[in-house]
């Protein structure tokens, strides 16, 4: 019976086995169902990522800046270029072999001293050894005694291994032929070859110009290895003036290259090299000679001057003062610069972010509204005994025992207050403010140079009753206005931009500095709308002669010179300044008075008891007199080389 048991449940038993031999075999199939799978994801799928972290980890891109391009004046004088700047370095990646050596000299000195030497420590320390041999090869040739900082060689080495590591900036060019002839032959050290940005005219035109500084926000267009870990050149960009506002246009083209690194990092081949390509050149309608000729006769005035071609809004020339050097900006501006020019208030570009009331210039501004009215005529005659009263104030003329009877082209001539404080009272603040505004005297010019302010002022009650919380408008409001202060505030650019409207016959004018390629100017901007100016000729035939009687034998007559008339206006205005009374000095006109080329605006600051100046006439005439004789050819003025 046993025997028969054995051989009933046998079948079964091997049944059972070979269903868990084919499960196995199933799990196992599965196994490697799963294994292959995972290879050709990996494989087939991923490949491309795969490929992408070993470039990234055995490939480096290295980035470098092309040259800006160059900016020249209307004639084709360089205004601003590129200089060699020549530099000392070392590739860190050569000196490999000497930072082991060191490592392990300086260890065994330490073990040696029964000290326990912190690795880490002892890298840093070999790595400042090494280089600081190098930089004592360039301290015996020039007589230096310059010192590394290990914690800049630390920066450079985890930040910028593929760079070269500077020991020497802005070598001077018989620092540079020393190096060459001295330096060991089989020194590391490498003299480099870079680009600066230069200004062979010192402070000229400073402010219009602008300056660059170092940045790392490189553009770099279709360069290969976009996902690659990339070190950068520092690059240049412009901070202010036509520096800035046409940065991308001078912009060089950055070049790279593509390096494979061993496993610490190191160069070991490129792979890639692209080379970088200089910016575009800029035109501008500057006049070097005639912006020198300007700023020499400024002398150690503070202010602003701007001179326009009438004929086509073209700024001739731009001064603000204080100025600066501005190669003393590059290639970079040390703190003691900045802080200098901080102080004497230098940065500030007095041309098209100053705001100063114009002072009598705006005359002009009070005599067109009125003509427009029919409230002045040529033969329009006020009485000026030196003062005039509105309510209970007194408003005094400049003239303080009076003009007497003046018409309208004696009161331009002689600058009378009394004759504007009549009219404007006579036509109210309403057609003065909407006179100002037809000019532009309310908004930026569109210059193309950032930064133009947008805080200018024309006055209204309805702009009074917004700023002083619903104060009403006065009499007093509207004599002020009428000669050019109270709240009234204007640039110089605006103000020369008024004078060529005037000279023209137009408002509307856009002042331009910049040319395109083919020489036209302002096409690079949207222009105003050139509109008649919206009086007669007649009428306007009055106010020209007015200034030109101001320039042969008015307030204005330090402009002209015994070869021509120039036609002006001058003005004195006085503000506060710091808690101080300050005067402002202005002169407006144009020349020859009989063929207008050229529009001057001048604005003079002076701070009474701390280099008081005179007014218009005295102070800013004879500056528009240089200019004028600069442009129009008469000159025998020899210019000091900056």
């Amino acid at each position: 019976m046993p025997k028969r048991k054995r051989q009933q449940h046998a079948p079964q038993a091997h049944k059972a086995y070979k269903q868990r031999l084919v499960l196995l075999y199933l799990v196992i199939a599965l196994c490697f169902s799963l294994l292959a799978g995972g290879l050709a994801y990996r494989q087939l799928l991923q490949t491309e990522s795969y490929l992408a972290a070993e470039e990234r980890q055995n490939y480096r891109r290295i980035l470098k800046p092309g040259p800006r391009g160059n900016i020249y004046d209307r004639n084709g004088e360089l205004l601003v270029g590129n200089r060699p700047y020549f530099s000392a370095t070392v590739y860190l990646n050569e000196l490999r072999p000497e930072f082991r050596r060191e490592f392990i000299r300086v260890l065994n000195r330490r073990r040696e001293q029964g000290l326990t030497p912190d690795r880490f420590a002892l890298a840093i320390e070999a790595r400042r050894n090494v280089v600081q041999r190098y930089q004592n090869q360039i301290n015996r040739i020039l007589d230096r005694n310059d010192v590394v900082e290990p914690r800049r060689i630390e920066r450079h080495f985890s930040q910028n291994l593929l760079l070269p590591y500077p020991l020497l900036l802005d070598i001077s060019a018989e620092d540079y032929a020393r190096l060459i002839e001295q330096l060991p032959i089989d020194s590391p050290v490498q003299v480099t070859a870079d680009t600066a940005r230069y200004y062979p005219h010192g402070s000229a035109a400073a402010h219009a110009l602008g300056y660059v500084s170092d940045s790392q926000e490189l553009p770099v267009g279709d360069l290969p290895g976009e996902g690659l870990l990339t070190f950068r050149f520092d690059g240049k960009v412009g901070r202010t003036g036509l520096e800035a506002r046409f940065n991308e246009h001078l912009q060089g083209v950055t070049g790279g290259e593509i390096w494979s690194v061993d496993p610490g990092g190191f160069q070991h081949e490129r792979i890639v090299f692209e080379q970088p390509k200089r910016g575009q050149d800029l035109v501008t309608t500057l006049d070097i000679r005639l912006q020198r000729a300007a700023e020499q006769a400024f002398g150690d005035y503070l202010g602003a001057a701007v001179a326009i071609e009438i004929s086509s809004g073209e700024v001739l020339a731009m001064v603000s003062k204080p100025d600066y050097d501005l190669n003393d900006l590059t290639p970079f501006i040390p703190h003691t610069v900045d802080a200098r020019i901080r102080e004497e208030g230098g940065w500030l570009n007095r041309a098209i972010q100053g705001l100063y009331p114009p002072g009598s210039t705006f005359k002009l501004i009070t005599t067109s509204a009125g003509l427009r009215r029919g409230l002045i005529e040529q033969s329009t005659e006020i009485y000026c005994p030196g003062y005039f009263r509105v309510g209970r104030r007194t408003f005094r003329c400049h003239n303080r025992s009076g003009h007497g009877h003046e018409n309208l082209i004696e009161a331009i001539r002689d600058s009378c207050n009394v004759f504007y404080y009549d009219r404007g009272l006579a036509m109210g603040v309403q057609a003065i403010a909407d006179e100002a505004r037809r000019f532009g005297l309310h908004e930026p010019t569109g210059i193309e140079l950032p930064n133009e302010t947008r805080r200018m002022i024309v006055p209204d009650p309805a702009w009074k009753a917004n700023r002083f919380y619903g104060e009403s408008w006065f009499d007093g409001d509207t004599a002020n206005l009428s000669i050019g202060q109270g709240f009234l505030l204007i640039t110089p650019l605006q103000m020369a931009v008024m004078t060529a409207s005037y000279a023209r016959g137009v408002t509307g004018i856009t002042p331009t500095v910049v040319r395109d390629q083919a020489g036209n100017p302002g096409s690079r901007r949207n222009q105003r709308a050139i509109e008649a100016i919206g009086i007669t000729d007649e009428q306007l035939a009055w106010i020209h002669t007015g200034m030109i009687e101001a320039g042969r034998t008015g307030t204005a007559r330090r402009a002209s010179s015994p070869n021509f008339i120039a036609a002006g206006k001058t003005g004195t205005a006085q503000i506060r300044r710091d808690g101080r009374p300050a005067t402002l000095a202005w002169y407006v006109g144009f020349a020859p008075a009989d063929d207008p080329q050229i529009a001057v605006a001048i604005l003079i600051e002076g701070v009474i008891g701390d280099g008081a100046i005179g007014g218009g006439g005295a102070t800013a005439a004879p500056i528009a007199r240089t200019i004028f004789e600069q442009w129009i050819g008469n000159s025998d003025i020899e210019l000091s080389q900056r």
